[in-house]
């Protein structure tokens, strides 16, 4: 059963996610036939996933147990193979993307090694040289690539006239919490190493990289480090407890993350962390004396709660913060939606020029 219902999403945005989802399955085709990957069992493991889903967000909504619940419904060997399926597909999908939307010649990729993490150089020929945009990718900390966000990156390199250097963080399961704050944070760190001044970075993510530039100011905040000019969350996923009532309220509405399984995602991130841990679950830190934040989010999304919560008590807390929203976006909007829905290449100017006023 699913969870998702295709009469309460504009028909536009059907239309993107059904030529989505059949990229996807050509993508699902071509896994299977990789030697290690056959004899597979992907049928039972997908039925066992929509069962767990399903029970999942009937608990939800009645307000039933914990994030502890969801431990050991899969194996770990399950949770890995889906995640290297998750990543294959994505890969494939932003392979057909780049394809039909190629990166401008004129603009510099650069894959480059930071203390063992891999990262990429995205440099338009507008960008300051002085500048840095310091990019976090989604993925719910199990999936994505730097290579897999260049739509969406090079877009905001333009519209914040900044080089952007994106992170290829570790992923769970194979690297739990801590591992991809601990990399994003070191990152950070590397480009004041070389001179940057942290006036001239801002630091952005989308969905779990949306949570880790808010984790990653809360962290070097602690740490006593020189706090960058400002940040961009798009759509974050900051509470790991329970508590949210969008996440039932708005599945319906929400075709990117209702039906693929995320009741297994948490478990493979927190490994056992508190997730009132407010480095995992921000929602809960305390966030006096951070930067200026932009906040963009859907009202439909199951997210959505995450970043009205976090601004109430942000601006509580004497943070300059702005919420942008939107009512009828999906998930991620501005990166799966880039070259289809208007209100993507929106909110990608939204984001410029609130970079911009971080400078004047």
């Amino acid at each position: 059963m699913t969870i998702f219902n295709r009469s309460k999403v504009r028909p536009d945005i059907l239309k993107l996610m059904d030529e989505r989802q059949k990229i996807q399955m050509k993508a699902v085709v071509e896994f299977l036939k990789l030697e290690e990957n056959r004899g597979i069992n992907l049928q039972a493991i997908m039925k066992k996933v929509g069962e767990e889903n399903e029970r999942f967000f009937r608990r939800a909504a009645a307000n039933e147990g914990t994030i502890e619940d969801l431990y050991g419904i899969l194996t770990d060997e399950e949770m890995l193979f889906l995640a290297k399926l998750f990543r294959f597909v994505i890969g494939f999908s932003a392979d057909i993307t780049l394809k039909n939307y190629p990166i401008s010649d004129d603009i510099k990729i650069e894959e480059i090694d930071i203390e063992g993490i891999p990262t990429e150089w995205q440099i338009v020929p507008s960008a300051s040289e002085e500048r840095v945009l310091l990019y976090f990718h989604g993925g719910g900390m199990v999936l994505g690539s730097p290579k897999d966000s260049r739509t969406l990156t090079v877009a905001l390199g333009e519209a914040t006239k900044m080089r952007v250097l994106s992170v290829d963080y570790r992923l769970a399961p194979e690297y739990p919490y801590p591992a991809s704050l601990e990399d994003c944070t070191k990152v950070y760190n590397w480009l004041l190493s070389t001179g940057i001044k942290p006036k001239n970075i801002v630091i952005a993510g989308l969905s779990a990289g949306g949570n880790l530039t808010l984790a990653t100011l809360v962290k070097l905040r602690d740490d006593g480090t020189p706090l960058p000019a400002g940040a961009v969350s798009m759509s974050p996923g900051i509470d790991y407890t329970t508590n949210s009532k969008t996440l039932y309220e708005n599945a319906e509405t929400d075709p990117v993350l209702a039906d693929i399984g995320i009741f297994w995602w948490g478990p493979a991130f927190l490994a056992g962390a508190d997730p009132n841990n407010p480095l995992i679950s921000t929602v809960f830190a305390d966030l006096k004396d951070l930067p200026p934040i932009l906040i963009q989010a859907s009202k439909i999304e199951i997210l959505y709660d995450h970043s009205t919560r976090f601004f109430e008590r942000a601006k509580a807390a004497g943070v300059d913060i702005t919420l942008q929203e939107w009512d009828d976006m999906i998930h991620g909007f501005q990166i799966f939606g880039f070259h289809e829905l208007p209100e993507a290449k929106e909110a990608v100017t939204m984001i410029g020029e609130f970079v911009q006023k971080l400078f004047k």
